[in-house]
């Protein structure tokens, strides 16, 4: 059967997507921007959240990988009408990366002065690193569980819960950062930067809470584990192992950007920190699109409708260049009051608009790198989407940053290899989904 691919169904699936998918980055730049503009040692915290916020993504995008998998799988039994046949898989999903999640963070909170001192963090900046990561951390399991259950969610081809959750999330945690990081006159001290950790923590406590009331309401799915063990899980391992190791290729590239702007100085990470964070934030802005690509492709992907997801992908990708040009507009507006609201401290706002316009300049290349990324997740090209982005990373971004930091461009430099970087990534999924799909086609 042929699915007729609407605006109207892309923007169904895409908008509350959007607002879903920008809740974690938005936790991160609350929490830049109100430590940013702490009055007791302000660059030193915003300094801290920025390597400790980098670290735990890395973190939470390499065990949150199962998100897709399980997304692209219920997608396509749904496109497959065969719904019912998938409903023992998501739990057995669930506590897999459950207990994952709970093994690494018992790693790490023993290590956690190693991990930082690699990340070039010292002194009063490598202090504020670890008592901010000691309350964080425990938020990790928590944003794990939420993200499979969005996955759950998606796969379902249902983004208005997630986006419910989310809108929670992010609404709470701007809430607590002012009340904890700020204090209130005669009744609670300022907690400062560690005011900050506790407010995500407690924003993510709470959208697990909702995920799990919502996924035992709202569906059929069942959390308790059954044996046997599901035909799919070893298909769901096996594409979120890819995704493993394409989250590590991934992570290696943003944590060296870390490390080197680390190196270069106080201002220098202050600097990086602001532009990931907006980097991050226009990266799931844009996902939006490329969460409809993922789930609207993997249920014509099971209908085996090659027409349909071909005008999915021409649709998809027009709509994403078109957000990315929109955010590119904004910042060039608002390009002196967007570093303002992160920070006061003037060498911090020299460096960041030194390096500002060649985030702004990089959102279309980023956009078709995101709908593409999320297409190949909804086919299920696990194996693909790995092989790129290890050549992306060891074949472009590294080589690009050891030449920029050779020839002296400090953030430049390393912001320029975060372009090529995806300029590499994107342009390597278009050419691939041409070659496979397009030879599918009936017209």
């Amino acid at each position: 059967m042929k699915n007729t691919i609407t605006f109207k169904d892309i923007n169904k699936l895409a908008i509350p997507a959007t607002i879903a998918g920008i809740a974690e980055p938005l936790l991160s730049i609350t929490d830049t921007a109100i430590v940013g503009n702490i009055e007791v040692d302000g660059i030193e915290s915003l300094a801290a959240a920025g390597i400790v916020g980098s670290f735990l993504s890395m973190l939470i995008w390499i065990l949150g990988q199962t998100r897709s998998a399980i997304s692209a799988i219920i997608s396509q039994y749904v496109g497959a009408g065969k719904k019912e046949a998938i409903k023992s898989l998501p739990a057995q999903a669930i506590y897999l990366n459950i207990g994952l999640s709970i093994l690494i963070l018992l790693s790490t909170i023993f290590i956690v002065d190693d991990i930082f001192r690699f990340l070039n963090a010292t002194g009063k900046i490598l202090e504020y690193c670890i008592s901010y990561y000691s309350i964080r951390v425990w938020g990790f399991p928590l944003t794990l569980f939420t993200f499979a259950v969005m996955g759950i969610f998606r796969g379902l081809q249902n983004t208005f819960y997630p986006m419910l959750i989310a809108i929670v999330g992010a609404v709470l945690n701007v809430f607590l950062d002012y009340i904890f990081v700020y204090g209130i006159t005669g009744i609670l001290e300022p907690m400062y930067l560690e005011g900050a950790a506790w407010a995500s923590l407690i924003a993510q406590a709470v959208m697990a809470i909702m995920a799990f009331i919502l996924l035992l309401t709202k569906t059929t799915i069942r959390l308790k584990p059954e044996l046997p063990l599901h035909p799919e899980l070893g298909r769901l391992i096996i594409m979120s192992l890819n995704l493993f190791v394409r989250a590590l290729a991934l992570n290696i590239a943003l944590i060296l950007a870390v490390r080197e702007a680390t190196a270069l100085g106080d201002k220098y990470i202050g600097a990086h920190t602001i532009a990931i964070n907006l980097w991050l934030f226009s990266a799931f802005f844009i996902d939006g699109y490329a969460a409809a690509g993922n789930i609207m492709g993997g249920k014509l992907l099971g209908s085996k409708d090659y027409d349909g997801l071909f005008s999915l992908a021409k649709k998809i990708m027009i709509y994403g260049v078109l957000v990315s040009l929109l955010l590119m507009t904004l910042g060039f507006i608002f390009y002196t009051p967007i570093g303002t609201f992160f920070s006061n401290d003037i060498p911090v706002l020299n460096a960041f608009y030194g390096i500002f316009f060649i985030v702004i300049l990089g959102q279309p290349i980023n956009s078709i790198a995101f709908i593409f990324d999320g297409l190949f997740k909804g086919l299920g090209e696990m194996k693909y989407l790995r092989n790129t982005l290890l050549a992306a990373t060891f074949l472009g971004f590294i080589p690009a940053l050891f030449i920029g930091k050779y020839f002296g461009l400090e953030l430049q430099g390393i912001w320029i290899a975060f372009t090529l970087w995806m300029f590499i990534r994107g342009g390597a999924l278009v050419i691939e989904f041409k070659r496979k799909f397009m030879p599918l086609r009936t017209v």
